[in-house]
């Protein structure tokens, strides 16, 4: 699988927590069967930490709770000792005045949770815009073996026969509200069905761009990001996502040997064909910045003059996240621009991106696009369809030259300068 030596057990990170006969090593031990372990359940395994950020208000993972179980499972089919570890969620519905203010206070958790603990491989549960992004720095700068699994979208939904998409369409019947088109009645029938499921919302905004990007990257198992968060296969890919990471820590297999720069050509390439979220660029930059990767704004440019829009995806297009799935998932989406993408970067799943993706078929050419149905981004990114991203990263450089202002809160690692 992957094309290096297996380590043995005195050689993972974790042996020198439990497999010394000393003093700190005996307090370890014990208190493993403190929790009810056993010598034999621990002694000689991969521990996998699952850092989970579910809690009861970030319903987008509501979720989790059972697949963390799920994980679990995965890891001790395949050998390892599973952990959770509860980290921060950052809810977009409920924090305020920003879940952006946390991103990087999940970050630096993270990356310490990872550092601190005797943890081998880290499975990275996220969904929900900032924990994506936030997740990964965390693990680039911990440089532990790492996989992320995405939480999914929620369920399509639609009300009085029209279909809905959650985080957009509230402002245009907001809007129709306001102008006296939609009594409070209907306003609050509408509450109950615009989430109508556990699960990141299922646009193409920033959680699902997010989540596309780590698949895109190479971080996530293929074909994970486009499973809506309810349907059983979901279930399947968090115990695969949780018997891969064990093979990730035999391997030691790190994030930053998967996200290097030309993986982050691949995620601006296919952030531009799936009409993805603006937000996505600050994301990504702060992701460099950890990675050590050389990531410039005029990239996305470069990079969006050339790439096709070719997801017809909500909120700049017409269907949701469970019409991609229906019609190939992501993969189907990158087989469409493989011409434009490094094919032979490696993955968590010991492949490479051109491997993921061979066989992708499309079975809707009306939601994945080419040929001359397709459109050219021409700087257009997203919630920003219609207008320039030359104009995006005009007003960027303009704000960091003096022109605006630009704060950026970076975390506790010398990588943090470029890190929001």
């Amino acid at each position: 699988m992957f094309e290096r030596t297996k380590r043995t057990a005195e050689e993972l990170r974790s042996y020198r927590y439990f497999g010394p006969d000393d003093l700190r090593s005996f307090g370890h031990r014990s208190r493993q069967k403190q929790s009810g372990f056993g010598t034999e359940e621990f002694a000689g395994k991969p521990v996998v930490g699952i850092l989970n950020t579910w809690n009861d208000l970030i319903s987008c993972h509501a979720h989790f709770k059972q697949r963390v179980e799920e994980v679990k499972r995965g890891v001790w089919q395949a050998g390892g000792f599973p952990v959770e570890v509860p980290v921060m969620g950052l809810s977009e519905s409920f924090m305020k005045p920003t879940s952006m203010y946390y991103r990087n206070f999940l970050a630096m958790e993270s990356e310490e949770v990872l550092r601190t603990y005797p943890i081998d491989a880290a499975v990275l549960m996220g969904g929900c815009d900032k924990t994506t992004p936030a997740l990964l720095m965390g693990a680039l700068s911990a440089d532990i073996p790492s996989i992320y699994m995405p939480g999914g979208p929620m369920n399509k939904t639609s009300w009085r026969g029209e279909s809905l998409g959650s985080g957009s369409d509230v402002w245009k019947y907001w809007a129709e509200r306001g102008a006296g088109r939609l009594g409070c009645e209907a306003w609050c029938e509408l509450e109950d069905h615009i989430a109508a499921s556990p699960g990141h919302c299922m646009t193409m905004g920033t959680a699902s761009t997010m989540t596309s990007i780590a698949e895109t990257m190479g971080m996530a198992l293929p074909g994970s990001a486009s499973i809506p968060a309810t349907h059983a296969s979901h279930s399947r890919m968090a115990s695969a996502t949780g018997r891969q990471a064990v093979e990730l820590a035999w391997y030691n297999v790190r994030p930053t040997e998967i996200m290097t720069e030309a993986s982050f050509n691949n995620a601006i390439t296919a952030l531009m064909a799936l009409g993805g979220s603006t937000n996505a660029i600050v994301h990504l930059m702060a992701m460099a910045g950890r990675a050590e990767v050389p990531l410039t704004l005029e990239r996305f440019d470069e990079i969006s003059q050339v790439t096709p829009v070719v997801g017809n995806l909500r909120p700049a297009g017409k269907y949701v996240m469970g019409d991609l799935f229906d019609a190939g998932g992501l993969r189907a989406v990158l087989q469409q621009i493989r011409d434009l993408l490094n094919l032979d970067l490696p993955n968590v799943a010991g492949t490479d991106l051109g491997q993921a993706i061979d066989g992708a078929e499309v079975y809707d050419d009306d939601v994945i696009r080419w040929g001359v149905i397709a459109t050219m981004f021409w700087g257009v990114v997203g919630l920003l369809a219609g207008g320039a991203l030359a104009d995006l990263v005009a007003a960027y450089l303009g704000a960091l030259a003096g022109f605006g202002a630009a704060a950026c809160l970076g975390g506790n690692h010398p990588r943090n300068s470029t890190s929001c």
